[in-house]
């Protein structure tokens, strides 16, 4: 088979969407030998194994999901030739990005402006906890997660962590509050604060330097969400321990200022990828553009 063959890419995916020979044959009114056998050629020309078996069913390995992607870009071209020569509309690729469900915002943006805008791309992107969304990554359903922290010991087999930025931990605070402290422990016995949760590595970090300044913060409010921790310090509930990165909007306002900067405190941001033959170009282009990010 000198060229790729449609034919066979039509029975590839129709064998990809029931999981089953004997299905799809039917569907496609063939008999499953001739079916299996048109499979098998498309799986020489490409050099890869695109199923495998898990029971009774057929399931497509890493190159079958890359092959079945391609199969149906294919056959979408096709119906986008039609729609581009009617309407003026073509088709774009897809690039799915996970995001821990507490990320700063700003940060995720930073990432994706790269890539924003382009009228060949689609970028979606799901939210959720760093187990959901490693497992999606794992699943190969996502191309890459943005995160705060690197997959502790046990979940991180297979995964990649890419260290994009590390930003300085301070403390911030409404104008409103007038805090005029220059050192973290006057800061702190003369302000509540507004404090991430325990599951925070900031919030391990900053507990540990309170022990060491032998400070016992006055908590005003404890919350697992940064947007939510910056809202809060806008309102001039307490002095927050953030990144700049995510109250930027509120220091260009002048909504917020930084008090005074936490020694030792840092948020570190990572892309995870997972090891696979194939990987997304564009998340990749993506990441090797924030990994040179000034610290």
């Amino acid at each position: 088979m000198a060229t790729l063959n449609f034919h066979h890419l039509r029975y590839f995916m129709e064998v990809a969407r029931e999981g089953n020979l004997t299905r799809a044959a039917r569907r496609l009114s063939v008999s499953q030998s001739a079916l299996s056998t048109q499979v098998q050629l498309l799986e020489a020309r490409l050099g890869h194994s695109l199923f495998e078996r898990v029971g009774r069913r057929l399931v497509l390995t890493e190159a079958g999901r890359v092959a079945l992607d391609h199969a149906q870009a294919i056959f979408d071209l096709g119906e986008d030739l039609l729609a581009t020569l009617r309407v003026g509309l073509g088709r774009r690729q897809v690039l799915r990005v996970g995001a821990l469900a507490t990320l700063s915002r700003n940060f995720q943006i930073d990432f994706l402006r790269p890539c924003l805008g382009r009228p060949d791309l689609e970028v979606v992107l799901t939210s959720g906890s760093l187990v959901e969304l490693t497992g999606t990554l794992r699943r190969l359903d996502l191309d890459v997660v943005l995160c705060n922290a690197a997959p502790g010991t046990g979940y991180a087999d297979g995964l990649l962590a890419h260290r994009l930025a590390r930003q300085p931990i301070s403390l911030f605070g409404a104008p409103a509050l007038d805090c005029r402290a220059t050192t973290p422990a006057e800061a702190l016995r003369t302000h509540g604060v507004i404090l991430p949760t325990g599951a925070s590595s900031i919030r391990a970090d900053f507990d540990a330097l309170c022990a060491r300044l032998d400070v016992v913060p006055s908590v005003v409010a404890e919350v697992d969400d940064m947007a939510m921790l910056r809202l809060m310090a806008r309102e001039a509930v307490g002095l927050a321990p953030l990144p700049a990165i995510v109250v930027r909007d509120e220091l260009d306002a002048g909504s917020l200022r930084e008090v005074v900067r936490l020694p030792g405190i840092e948020e570190t941001f990572y892309a995870l990828t997972f090891q696979r033959q194939f990987q997304s170009p564009v998340a990749q282009e993506l990441i090797a553009a924030a990994s040179h990010w000034p610290d």
